[in-house]
């Protein structure tokens, strides 16, 4: 203290120094608590009207009240979910610009070898919203009624059947090469479409045999009667549609669900990510959220940031080696 008191200089260097670093390890600190201060872009990569713009909105809704800020949802569709995405991905890592994605962006990346961003590396994992299971459906003349049915009469009729997806490299085309990949013999010919609608229609129509597909895009057409329920995609029975028989009690091990997110760009401080995910998981924790959410096919799923970022890079993985074994590529 002596020689600091000898040298009014040397001290004055020296408490700068210690303020200057102060302020260095408390400015995420400080970020967070000063976080948000002007509105929030919530981006849904995909047109109004599916799952993930009612999803993304109801959280927003929410979200807004609990950071006492305004979140505006944005659609910005376009190259299944690419355009938003890959624009989100290079917007600055501040926690004011966010995507609600789905798992099709891990199975999009399986296939897309020029994709505008990396799936795991391009992002900071927000929060997890939901997952959901598939429903597997049979056109009405099908004679099976079973998951054990179904894939003994597939097996009986090597190449007849025909099954219908969105699209090559679609998250229901990947759910049916998996059960194939699972279930040796299940010979069953691929018939891609440009979409949910004409595909469900075709079954519908006999033209083709079978579809697997989230809840909601099929359950009203199996209460309806114009479709019939064979099983559902997750390892034990859901509370999507408890009345169904889980797939896997005829392909042991067969799971395939859906799941629902919310991403930042990559170096988004985590202070804030981790704000984000705590305000998120309380809205999760609501009664009439998780009632809104099984309406549509959807668990609400109350993770940490680290937790779905092991889901991504975990899928990521899954798809890329299915795609390879599988030979499935984009158009």
């Amino acid at each position: 203290m002596q020689t600091l008191n000898r040298h009014p200089s040397l001290r004055r260097s020296l408490l700068w120094t210690a303020a200057a670093l102060a302020v260095t390890g408390f400015a995420p600190l400080a970020q967070a608590q000063q976080y948000p201060t002007k509105p929030i872009t919530m981006v849904v990569p995909y047109p109004p009207g599916g799952s993930n713009d009612s999803f993304a909105r109801q959280i927003a809704k929410e979200l807004g009240d609990v950071l006492k800020q305004s979140v505006i949802v944005e659609n910005r569709p376009g190259a299944s979910g690419n355009t938003g995405t890959g624009q989100v991905a290079k917007a600055p890592a501040d926690g004011y610009t966010l995507v609600a994605v789905s798992s099709s962006m891990t199975t999009n990346s399986a296939v897309q070898t020029k994709m505008p961003f990396d799936p795991v590396k391009s992002f900071a994992p927000v929060a997890m919203f939901a997952r959901g299971p598939f429903v597997v459906a049979v056109n009405n003349d099908f004679a099976a009624r079973t998951p054990a049915e179904l894939i003994s009469a597939v097996k009986a009729n090597p190449g007849k059947f025909n099954y219908a997806s969105s699209g090559t490299g679609s998250v229901n085309h990947f759910a049916t090469e998996l059960l194939r990949s699972m279930a040796p013999g299940f010979d069953i010919t691929h018939v891609p479409y440009k979409g949910q609608g004409p595909a469900v229609t075709d079954v519908i129509g006999n033209q083709v045999q079978l579809m697997i597909s989230s809840g909601p895009s099929i359950l009203p057409m199996v209460r309806n009667g114009k479709l019939r329920a064979i099983g559902i995609t997750s390892l034990q029975p859901s509370p999507v549609a408890p009345e169904l028989t889980p797939m896997a009690t005829a392909v042991p091990g067969y799971e395939f669900d859906l799941w629902w997110g919310l991403l930042a760009p990559a170096g988004t401080p985590a202070p804030i990510v981790n704000q984000l995910n705590q305000a998120v998981n309380q809205i999760l924790a609501s009664p009439q959220i998780k009632a809104n959410f099984l309406r549509e096919g959807a668990l609400t799923s109350s993770i940490t940031p680290q937790q779905f970022g092991d889901v991504i890079q975990k899928d990521v993985e899954r798809w890329k080696k299915l795609a390879k074994d599988r030979n499935i590529v984009a158009d």
